[in-house]
């Protein structure tokens, strides 16, 4: 095995032992490759507005057997289409088809799914411009549209 070069000439190739080394980390191949930026629905955006097209039910990964509740949803700015999770209970009540929601990421490791939900990444925060959290908690009505 090759040890660093050393002595007065040696710039050139430390530089280049750096750069061919940085391949081996995944981050700095997503980041120059702009691979993100390519496959991501939202276009780096932390957040994107859609319109419900239905109401889902997921099974949950093993070992639990749940039925996780989501929404397909087509997002305005480019006609996407993406599965968003509605956290918490009774969230799917406060939803309808043809209901504008804003989404955001769940906040998986390395920017995929989170928990059980197999293939979900995005999660319901607002409905018709109003907090879900606040829908839900009761502080505010649903509006009628």
């Amino acid at each position: 095995m090759g040890s660093k070069s050393k002595g007065l000439f040696s710039g050139k190739r430390l530089k280049e032992r750096r750069s061919s080394g940085r391949w081996h980390y995944r981050p700095y191949i997503k980041r120059v490759l702009r691979l993100k930026e390519r496959s991501d629905p939202l276009e780096g955006a932390s957040q994107a507005k859609g319109i419900v097209l239905e109401k889902v039910q997921l099974e949950a990964k093993q070992p639990n057997s749940a039925m996780r509740k989501c929404v397909r949803v087509q997002l305005i700015k480019n006609n996407r289409q993406v599965t968003a999770f509605c956290p918490r209970d009774g969230a799917t009540k406060m939803i309808d088809e043809h209901d504008e929601v804003i989404i955001e990421c769940i906040g998986g490791s390395m920017g995929g799914a989170k928990g059980d939900i197999p293939g979900v990444r995005w999660q319901v925060i607002k409905v018709n411009d109003q907090s879900l959290d606040a829908l839900l908690k009761g502080r505010i009505e649903k509006a009628r549209k």
